[in-house]
């Protein structure tokens, strides 16, 4: 396919390319063209305009916004390459100050991404940007890496959900990238009296509320953000944000299980402790296939790989 988008391409401009990488980022052609200051017609003549010279279709156009297809997919990736080395350029030798930095991530409730990701926008130093950092589902996570809402997404597999997420991310078009290997722990109150242990079992949390984070109408064990997803529990709670969890595990005393990987910066009042449970987590990014990470996302990847290293746990190569 990128020989017949070689070949069709004829004139299109750097400027057009501008206009599409913008529009993919946000989704939205109005929305694009107020950042861009742009008349929407403009715009919206400049990806037809776009569309014509390539000769395929980039955006499935909606009354909520734009997606794009499979070959817009493809497209972005060689957009976006051609795009950042132009502001190389112009950076080098025009004596332009840097672009303002874009990057969309999706994740599910994990402290070490918010901190990667605080992280990553100090060090780009950059005067405008526009970020954007979504915890949410795990369907959610990957609809929004594949239709490129989020350049890339964070996600866990072990060998209980592992056949199923392979099979959504590949019926995606996206590649899931293994980040680190983590064991079981609780997260818990810092006042709760099994913070003081130094590891817990499961029948040590048979009296306290399991908290786990609701995934909506595409509920499914197998989609659970949180291991052992089929254990039944006295006392269930579902929460939609992380804030909410954290609060429930203070005023509640109830736990939920991840990585074991929390930040006292962000949240002084949990505590992670072991769980005494023969499994593995194992944590990843998916991105998408047809698409290279941009040097903003590889920043990001690599502040990941950063914060976990600090907390001991090994990264996958």
């Amino acid at each position: 396919m990128a020989r017949d988008f070689v070949g069709s391409v004829r004139g299109i401009t750097l400027q057009q390319l501008r206009y599409f990488v913008e529009v993919a980022a946000e989704g939205s052609i109005s929305a694009a063209a107020d950042l861009l200051y742009v008349a929407q017609p403009t715009l919206s003549a400049a990806l037809k305009d776009l569309e014509s010279r390539v000769g395929r279709m980039l955006f499935v156009r909606s009354t909520r916004g734009v997606t794009l297809t499979e070959d817009g997919a493809e497209f972005l990736g060689y957009a976006r390459q051609v795009v950042e080395q132009a502001e190389l350029l112009e950076q080098r030798y025009l004596g332009r100050g840097p672009s303002r930095r874009l990057l969309a991530v999706s994740t599910q409730h994990y402290s070490f991404v918010v901190d990667a990701f605080a992280r990553m926008v100090k060090a780009s130093e950059a005067a405008e940007y526009s970020f954007s950092l979504r915890e949410t589902r795990t369907w959610d996570i990957i609809e929004d890496v594949r239709t490129l809402r989020s350049e890339l997404g964070v996600l866990y597999r072990n060998e209980f959900n592992a056949n199923v997420i392979n099979k959504l991310i590949r019926e995606a078009g996206l590649v899931f990238t293994p980040l680190f290997l983590a064991s079981p722990h609780i997260f818990i109150a810092r006042t709760n009296s099994l913070a003081r242990r130094q590891s817990v079992t499961l029948s040590d949390l048979e009296d306290l509320p399991r908290l786990t984070f609701d995934q909506g109408v595409n509920n499914s064990f197998y989609l659970a953000e949180e291991i052992l997803s089929t254990r039944s529990s006295k006392q269930d709670i579902r929460v939609s944000d992380r804030a909410t969890i954290f609060n429930l595990m203070i005023g509640l005393g109830g736990y939920t299980i991840s990585t074991g990987i929390v930040s006292d910066d962000l949240d002084p009042s949990i505590v992670a402790v072991p769980l005494d449970v023969d499994e593995r987590i194992e944590i990843g990014w998916i991105g998408h296939a047809a698409v290279s990470l941009t040097d903003q996302a590889q920043r990001f990847v690599a502040e990941m790989r950063d914060v976990v290293s600090g907390f001991g746990v090994d990264l996958l190569t």
